[in-house]
């Protein structure tokens, strides 16, 4: 069993990295093979309350790969960890099957009470490079955490965050029945071509009110101009016309 868990996670790497060309680079050379190598020795020696030889082999494993895995999170099956510097995953973080992480990401807690204070981030989860993922809530089956994003509420399955704001995007399927299908590998979690960048559409709200706006104003002023310039026939005792409320 163990060995087929290391052979699906040295799989999962040379799947989504096109720079692992062989089994034997990834064992020699990946930082984040490494790490779930010494998580999975630690993890066992956790379970069975030997806390302290527990802690050094994590400790070890942080100051070789600098990633740090406290011995305590569940992990599942198939994590990809890329590249890995900085990484963080707290004492009751769980971390389902085919997860990718990337650099500098956080799965940090807020709390300083000893129960469930890190995320559960569920299968097919991507966090990009630089994301903070804080407290004890679920990051959503298939969820994309872009870069430098900071998560600090429960992500619905199958949606996007994006920074500089945290702004969740969901995407629902068409029948509400329907479960949401699964989906592609995205590098670094980033959003496609098909997600606007927020900036850029709260900038494109702005101009659509201004534009509504200067027609309503070209409407009154219309308006306006159109009551002074209405011409008004009215027979006085002079017998003369009134054009522009004149008498001619």
């Amino acid at each position: 069993m163990v060995l087929k868990n290391l052979r699906e996670e040295i799989d999962t790497i040379l799947e989504h990295d096109p720079a692992a060309r062989s089994t034997l680079e990834v064992v020699l050379c990946y930082p984040g093979f490494h790490a779930l190598l010494f998580y999975r020795l630690a993890h066992a020696l956790w379970r069975r309350r030997w806390v302290v030889p527990a802690r050094f082999i994590s400790s070890f494993a942080r100051m070789l790969t600098g990633i740090e895995i406290h011995p305590g999170a569940t992990i599942g099956r198939r994590l990809f960890i890329d590249h890995g510097a900085g990484i963080v995953i707290g004492e009751t973080a769980e971390i389902g099957d085919n997860v990718t992480l990337y650099q500098g990401v956080t799965l940090g807690g807020t709390k300083l009470h000893r129960g469930k204070r890190h995320p559960t981030i569920a299968d097919g989860v991507i966090v990009g490079a630089g994301a903070k993922v804080l407290g004890g809530f679920t990051v959503g089956k298939d969820a994309r955490i872009g870069p430098n994003a900071v998560v600090r509420a429960e992500v619905p399955p199958g949606a996007r965050v994006v920074a500089p704001r945290s702004i969740v995007m969901t995407r629902e399927p068409k029948d509400a029945k329907q479960e949401p299908q699964p989906q592609e590998f995205v590098p670094y979690g980033a959003p496609g071509d098909d997600i606007p960048d927020p900036v850029a559409r709260a900038l494109n709200g702005l101009l659509d009110e201004v534009q509504a706006l200067r027609a309503r104003v070209n409407q009154l002023e219309s308006e306006i101009e159109g009551q002074r310039l209405e011409p008004v026939l009215k027979t006085g005792t002079g017998g003369g016309a009134w054009v522009r409320g004149e008498k001619e």
